[in-house]
């Protein structure tokens, strides 16, 4: 008896055309989709704020962005944007948060105020901790020194900012007034006048070794010209009882 063969059959051939034009149609499809994103509204910055400022502009912090409303909202990262505003001068921090659909938010913190100046208009400014200057407008309350008779640029005024940043606020606020005093000894020497109605002379590059003295001398003393120099010294503005019967004997005696 002979057995039977099983017929094979051919496989069936797979239908390559259709699934090849499902995925051109799908590709058409997305090709099509992000054609009309990029183009709609919802694809552009609809709005740009500025938070944190002080004496800056939001305008000119806007600027540095490189963007403005309009523009591409995938065109430009938060960190390319935080780069470009962070090379401000007057800035210390940036932070930018992008929010789809098209918000952009700055946060900068500016560098700390060390002291006033009065511009040649007539303007209050305020200086920063590196010497940059920004009009500080008319309602601003002075609760640091002002910086008079000083040029524009002179490195002895940038260096003087950076050393007020590091004295503690409490001492820094009863400075008055500081004034360049530049002799042949000392080119960085200054003068400061006190709210408590001292005088000090000293030198930009001794001002931080020597507030502890300046401090320990305004808290016992009358008010005096105190000098911080290589000595240090103090004389009251009052004379003492002994100098006043000096005076009245050297009167009497006349």
């Amino acid at each position: 008896m002979t057995d039977k063969m099983p017929v094979l059959r051919e496989p069936a051939r797979r239908r390559r055309g259709g699934k090849k034009l499902l995925i051109s149609l799908f590709i058409l499809f997305v090709v099509i989709l992000c054609v009309l994103f990029f183009n709609s509204s919802i694809s552009k910055i609809s709005s740009i704020t500025v938070e944190g400022q002080r004496y800056m502009k939001a305008a000119d912090i806007q600027k540095a962005t490189g963007v403005t409303v309009g523009d591409a909202f995938f065109g430009t990262t938060a960190k390319t944007i935080e780069a470009r505003v962070g090379k401000l001068k007057a800035i210390e921090t940036t932070k930018v948060i992008k929010s789809f659909p098209g918000k952009i938010k700055i946060v900068i913190k500016e560098l700390p105020t060390v002291a006033y100046e009065v511009s040649p208009k007539g303007e209050i400014t305020a200086i920063m901790s590196n010497g940059t200057s920004l009009v500080a407008g008319s309602d601003v309350v002075v609760d640091k020194p002002i910086l008079s008779g000083w040029k524009a640029g002179d490195p002895v005024k940038i260096e003087l900012c950076k050393q007020l940043a590091a004295i503690p606020a409490q001492s820094l606020s009863d400075f008055s007034e500081i004034m360049p005093t530049a002799s042949a000894s000392y080119k960085d020497r200054i003068k400061i006048y006190t709210r408590t109605r001292f005088e000090v002379i000293t030198a930009v590059s001794l001002l931080q070794s020597k507030i502890a003295v300046l401090n320990a001398v305004i808290e016992t003393q009358e008010p005096g010209l105190i000098t911080l120099l290589l000595a240090d010294k103090y004389a009251s503005f009052t004379p003492s009882d002994s100098e006043n019967t000096d005076s009245a004997e050297k009167e009497t005696t006349q």
